[in-house]
């Protein structure tokens, strides 16, 4: 998401930063292109009128045209205004003082409600709170048993009406049995899974009400497809008219979205975006924070985000036995297959570079290549070696390269480039570990 957006961006302020004196002239033209780009990736036009306006008027400033670095100056303006856009500060849920917190997820079908009620309950109990998930969608048998299965995925408990009278089931009294259960055996959280529609209709509606009305949620959360665009942004504040929302969680945001809900959504409804949905998975749930999102927009990365998934992937322990690893002869082809699997773990390739600072670039020049599936071959190759092979290279002949390409669908030629890979690899590892590890890995990058 936002990648094509984030391209325009960091076009238009190279070519600003190179054109030496900024004036109003160079100024007005490059906001001209930002307004462009704002509207294709469909941002709401009456929030891009105000957005550009307020830049202008504080990139023409005295301040930032005798600043020494003007070009980057008005990057500056240019993030601080979209972090305010999207914010200004994460919000998060804020947890009652008296638990349970009650917590109403409410939104259309299709948008990954259900799922992200899972999510929710991960990212809780990952932080030692005991969280109870109640199915309150009566009318939909499905939605009940899906949610009662990743409660056994994930281990936690899961509170959902006898399913052969779930269809004759009030929704409020599911909803307050849920709350009052969850109060008597003492959880921390309770997630309600509320129905959803195809579309915003009275019936939908007058429901939401009556559950809000009956159990006072500490929080009501409108879980909305990013991929919508502008029709997330119209459901939000459909929603917020009707119930009152006090937040929003966006998924699908790994997708090819453009944008548009994630930058209006909290200008047009005035509620804060406080969780966006990156996967299918149940940990691809993260706190959305303005000031990383418009770092990323502008091509800054967002390596505080990088750093916080790098710690819950790896220990302290672990990051010490790599560094190690990586800087010692005892670096095999099993050490780096172990290697590429914590990588994994931290989500896919192309989010990662996408919280580098110049991520863009990165992808730009990986164009036609499919970084996901190059992991997969290569893991593939490692593990059609014997363990024997995988702890010691020199081993691998011709014969064993034939074996190894037909064992993991690949040719020769692969299995030769993955060697030679790896033995630059830990040449690299090795002397930047070492003292002068710069001048020596210019030396080394020069003869390789």
């Amino acid at each position: 998401m936002l990648d094509a957006l984030s391209e325009k961006f960091e076009k238009i302020f190279k070519k600003l930063r190179g054109s030496g004196v900024l004036t109003e002239q160079n100024i007005a033209e490059a906001l001209k292109e930002v307004r462009l780009a704002l509207l294709e990736a469909d941002v709401n036009f009456k929030i891009v009128k105000d957005f550009i306006e307020r830049v202008r008027v504080k990139a023409v400033g005295q301040e930032v045209l005798q600043s020494l670095t003007p070009g980057h100056q008005v990057v500056k303006v240019v993030w601080d205004e979209l972090r305010e856009m999207m914010g200004s500060e994460r919000a998060g849920v804020a947890l009652a003082s008296h638990p349970p917190t009650v917590v109403m997820m409410v939104g259309l079908q299709g948008a990954g409600k259900t799922t992200t009620c899972g999510k929710l309950g991960r990212y809780f109990k990952a932080q030692g709170k005991r969280v109870l998930l109640v199915a309150a969608d009566p009318r939909r048998p499905a939605a009940g048993d899906q949610l009662a299965s990743l409660g056994r995925d994930l281990e936690i408990d899961v509170h959902r009406a006898d399913p052969a009278q779930a269809a004759h089931t009030d929704v409020v009294r599911i909803c307050q049995a849920g709350v009052e259960r969850g109060r008597a055996q003492g959880y921390d959280l309770v997630l309600l899974d509320t129905g959803g529609r195809l579309h915003i209709d009275d019936e939908l509606m007058g429901e939401l009400v009556a559950v809000r009305a009956a159990v006072q949620p500490h929080e009501v959360l409108l879980v909305a497809d990013a991929m919508t665009g502008q029709d997330a942004v119209t459901m939000a504040s459909q929603f917020d008219q009707r119930i009152g929302l006090t937040g929003v969680i966006l998924t699908k945001v790994e997708g090819d979205a453009r944008g548009g809900a994630v930058l209006s959504i909290r200008a047009v409804t005035g509620k804060p975006i406080k969780f966006l949905g990156v996967g299918e998975k149940l940990d691809a749930l993260e706190l959305f924070h303005p000031d990383r999102m418009a770092s990323r927009i502008l091509g800054m990365g967002d390596v505080l985000s990088l750093i916080e998934k790098a710690q819950e992937t790896f220990t302290l322990e672990q990051a010490e036995d790599a560094q190690k690893l990586l800087s010692s002869q005892t670096f095999t082809l099993e050490s780096f297959r172990v290697q590429l699997g914590q990588v994994s773990r931290m989500g896919s390739l192309d989010q990662i570079l996408g919280m580098l600072p110049g991520g863009q670039k990165l992808k730009g020049a990986m164009e036609g290549q499919m970084p996901e599936r190059e992991m997969k071959r290569v893991t593939a190759m490692i593990d059609s070696m014997t363990t024997r092979e995988r702890r010691d290279h020199t081993l691998i002949n011709g014969s064993r390269k034939k074996r190894i390409a037909r064992g993991s669908g690949t040719k020769v030629e692969e299995v030769n480039r993955l060697i030679k890979q790896f033995l630059s690899a830990r040449k690299i590892a090795k002397v930047m570990a070492g003292s002068g590890g710069r001048r020596q890995l210019a030396q080394l990058l020069r003869s390789m």
